[in-house]
């Protein structure tokens, strides 16, 4: 294990993992509640997840962009950009709103252009897999070309299962044992 990848499941571990009852997306309760948002905006743990999610997505190539969902996916697809930028690497990034804009030009994918272009959907933490789907459908329909799913932390709640039904390879940097957690 590398030692951003270390330093980020440490601080994971201590600044993001919540013990308790908790709701999921899913409807179902959880004795642990990973928000990821408690560090991923840290100026000290946004650098190592671009650092290890670069590492992560390095073996698909003729990627020009990665992005998500708003909220989540946006400091981690924001810690890509830069790290890759520190890396000699040229990522953009986008963003994907849950409903096209009611007004201005409309739109629901924000960033540069990616149509035509092969980019990665980001999450913070997966639980059911429903938001990269979502984010996906909103790409494909501005002519995105969808190579891959990337997460942060994967919760082992089946999104890996559902992304890869619908045709999507599915990465994920950090996982369940890795914060000393179970399902």
């Amino acid at each position: 294990m590398n030692d951003a990848r270390r330093q980020l499941i440490d601080h994971i571990s201590a600044g993001a993992v919540f013990h308790g009852d908790f709701i999921l997306t899913s409807g179902k309760e959880a004795s642990y509640y990973v928000d990821l948002r408690k560090v991923s905006l840290d100026h000290r743990v946004a650098p190592l997840i671009g650092q290890v999610m670069l590492d992560l997505i390095a073996e698909i190539p003729d990627v020009a962009a990665v992005g998500g969902m708003t909220m989540g996916a946006d400091p981690v697809a924001a810690a890509i950009l830069h790290q890759g930028v520190a890396r000699g690497v040229s990522l953009d990034a986008f963003v994907v709103r849950k409903e096209p804009k009611d007004h201005g030009r409309g739109r629901q994918v924000e960033g540069p252009d990616v149509a035509g272009k092969r980019v990665i959907v980001l999450e913070d933490t997966s639980t059911t897999g429903g938001s990269p789907l979502a984010a996906i459908v909103a790409l494909e329909k501005v002519g995105a070309v969808v190579v891959a799913v990337a997460v942060v932390v994967d919760r082992d709640t089946g999104a890996k299962e559902v992304i890869e039904a619908a045709g999507y390879r599915y990465l994920a940097a950090i996982g369940l044992s890795d914060l000393g957690l179970s399902k």
